[in-house]
């Protein structure tokens, strides 16, 4: 029996290198045009989506509320996918950012409850999302980043939600509202997030971006 160690194959499954998140092309701080047109394009269309979300969350929100009023932060998670989304597209500095607070705008557009305070949520929101991506270096732009940055849209807005909308709250509600609303962004607006860039990718969507990269190496292995 030869002792001889056999190289590893590409058919081995377990033997394939694993996969890491492609990063934007050099300079980081280097955007293209397409990054401009695409992001603002992104943040358009998800302020149409949460103008949308505001007018439907109300019913949910209200039912949760009556059970136990933190409960409301689980109705949070969609206002804080734009910066996840952004982040994980582009993969440049302050993507997660300019992509939520675009979003935010575009939210006031026809008329908002929230007037301009939507405008500085979502600059908390896209600060917090930013953060998560500066913490990985912009380099990793899997599931887990998208969860980080999900998770991390939350606690910015939770704590000026604080002294805007739950003044008649105690810290104890306070706090637990902080950790639904951090879980929410973390599945709600990281999970999905990941999932919609990931589709988008798959459909050849965002050929220019290096998601479209990692798709097309996937299926040419």
């Amino acid at each position: 029996m030869s002792t001889t160690n056999t190289p590893a194959t590409s058919a081995d499954p377990a033997a394939a290198p694993r996969r890491r998140s492609i990063r934007a092309s050099s300079p980081l701080l280097g955007w293209r045009t397409v990054d401009l047109l695409t992001v603002a394009f992104l943040g358009a269309a998800f302020g149409i989506a949460y103008w949308g979300w505001g007018l439907a969350y109300l019913a949910p929100a209200t039912a949760l509320g009556n059970l136990f009023p933190p409960l409301q932060g689980l109705t949070g998670g969609p206002w804080l996918m734009a910066g996840v989304v952004g982040g994980l597209v582009i993969r440049r500095p302050g993507a997660a950012l300019l992509c939520e607070v675009i979003a935010a705008l575009v939210e006031m557009l026809p008329g908002s409850q929230w007037g301009f305070t939507a405008l500085i949520s979502g600059i908390l929101q896209g600060l917090g999302a930013e953060l998560a991506f500066v913490v990985l270096g912009y380099g990793a732009f899997g599931i887990g980043a998208a969860l980080l940055a999900g998770a991390l849209s939350a606690p910015f807005e939770a704590v000026y939600e604080w002294f805007v909308y739950w003044t008649d709250w105690g810290m104890a509600y306070k706090l637990v509202y902080g950790v639904i609303l951090t879980i929410s962004g973390a599945l709600v607006a990281g999970g999905l997030g990941w999932a919609l860039t990931t589709a988008l990718a798959k459909a050849g969507a965002l050929g220019a971006f290096p998601p479209g990269q990692e798709a097309r190496e996937s299926r040419a292995v």
